[in-house]
């Protein structure tokens, strides 16, 4: 037992932040030695990084697991986007903040409601139930910002409650495909997937309904398998997708300037026009944090943050971004190997599939390699409930490589009760 204690591996997450933290500290600094510096923006900049020092703390004396990179991957992502907020406005950087808090909170409560499968179950029903409340509520009351009307106004909090559902997507989606016992079940999340997709449709968030359908073709595919019924999908959702087009022309505007941006330069294409040109002009290292001119444009700190980093800290560290959420890809099948349990391999693999999705749309919308969407890019835009959702899809990709670990621990331990004792003397 002493050989297995000493080759237990050393924590090696500490430099990591370490790094982290000066680089957050960086990049603070032209915010920080503003005269006009309010205390908001002091309190949510200096207060950010030692949050994140006893998050990590916590984490570490709770899970007693070397391995923490994807936390690390969404408290540097979560900084930058803190970062974009605060050279805005000290109102920007204090919600963002907030948020980011609370999307700690939703990562812990999520990873203690998946420690235990049985109990994920027992919940799955009240979620889908919550999860369509919460969408009719939206189609009812909800109100429209930028052409989609997916934002809903709570007691003076404005929320999107699209952002929220998805991890009710996942959780349900990896709860009901977990132990396939009927018919029934698979139906009942069909009309679950569908239901949410049609709700999105009506909304007119088709880039969040185009995340919702793939993820459910991710997860149908890891339960199932069958190239054939997943390829049945897809063609039944591009037909529905063409009558959609043909009989409400007014959506295929929105993706008419795709690939013609420059031919509406001063209309329906400007938003992109102004990022290609002013992404591009920041260089390598970029013209500093509150130096750029994307900002002046709509969106600047939500939908085209990407291109709004890339202009003020440069292409080389713009570039990192889309590694991240690669390496959360990586990581959760490389977790998803080693859990025993198909629910944690579906909600680890599908919510990494979600987060990789909604980044490439995102990246690749705004530089018109695809059709503009406008979904957020995760743990970077501003906005409370898409820091909420990236933390919670976090969590579900964790719980995989948790209880994998779990299972690792315990087929240890039985291996060390079966061994005979060892000889005196």
């Amino acid at each position: 037992m002493k050989q297995l204690k000493s080759e237990k591996p050393r924590a090696a997450w500490a430099p990591v932040m370490l790094l982290i933290t000066v680089f957050q500290l960086l990049s603070f600094a032209p915010l920080l030695r503003r005269p006009d510096a309010e205390w908001p923006l002091l309190a949510s900049l200096l207060g950010y990084p030692a949050a994140e020092w006893l998050f990590m703390i916590l984490l570490r004396g709770a899970a007693k697991r070397r391995d923490f990179s994807p936390e690390l991957i969404g408290l540097w992502l979560s900084g930058l986007g803190l970062a974009v907020c605060g050279s805005f406005s000290a109102q920007f950087a204090w919600k963002q903040a907030a948020a980011i808090i609370g999307g700690l909170l939703v990562y812990a409560a999520l990873l203690w409601t998946t420690a235990d499968a049985d109990r994920a179950m027992k919940l799955r029903p009240l979620v889908a139930v919550g999860a369509g409340g919460l969408l009719a509520l939206n189609l009812a009351l909800g109100y429209a910002v930028g052409g989609q009307r997916n934002w809903l106004n709570l007691g003076g909090f404005s929320i999107q409650p699209s952002e929220l559902v998805k991890l009710a997507f996942v959780f349900v989606g990896a709860a009901t495909l977990d132990r396939l016992q009927s018919t029934q079940s698979i139906t009942r999340y069909l009309i679950f997937a569908m239901g949410c997709v049609a709700a999105l449709f009506l909304m007119k968030d088709f880039g969040t309904a185009l995340i919702f359908f793939m993820t459910f073709v991710l997860i149908a595919f890891l339960r199932s398998g069958d190239l054939r019924a997943i390829a049945l999908a897809v063609a039944a959702a591009g037909m529905a997708a063409f009558l959609i087009l043909y009989f409400r022309p007014y959506v295929a505007g929105r993706f008419r300037v795709y690939r013609h941006v420059w031919e509406h330069i001063h209309d329906s294409g400007y938003q992109q026009t102004r990022v290609l040109i002013y992404s591009s002009s920041g260089g390598l290292f970029g013209l500093g944090l509150g130096q750029g001119k994307l900002r002046d444009v709509f969106a600047g700190s939500t939908d085209l943050v990407f291109g709004l980093l890339c202009e003020e800290l440069g292409m080389l560290l713009a570039f990192l971004i889309p590694v991240c959420y690669i390496a959360l890809a990586i990581f959760a099948l490389n977790s998803a190997r080693k859990a025993r349990s198909a629910f944690y391999t579906i909600a680890s693999v599908s919510a990494a599939g979600m987060l990789l999705l909604q980044a490439a749309l995102n990246i690749f919308g705004i530089t018109d390699l695809l059709p503009l969407t406008g979904v957020t890019l995760p743990f970077v835009s501003r906005g409370g409930t898409s820091i909420l959702c990236a933390w919670g899809l976090l969590a579900f990709i964790r719980a995989g490589e948790m209880e994998g670990k779990v299972k690792q621990a315990q087929k240890r331990k039985f291996r060390a009760a079966d061994m005979p004792p060892l000889p005196q003397g």
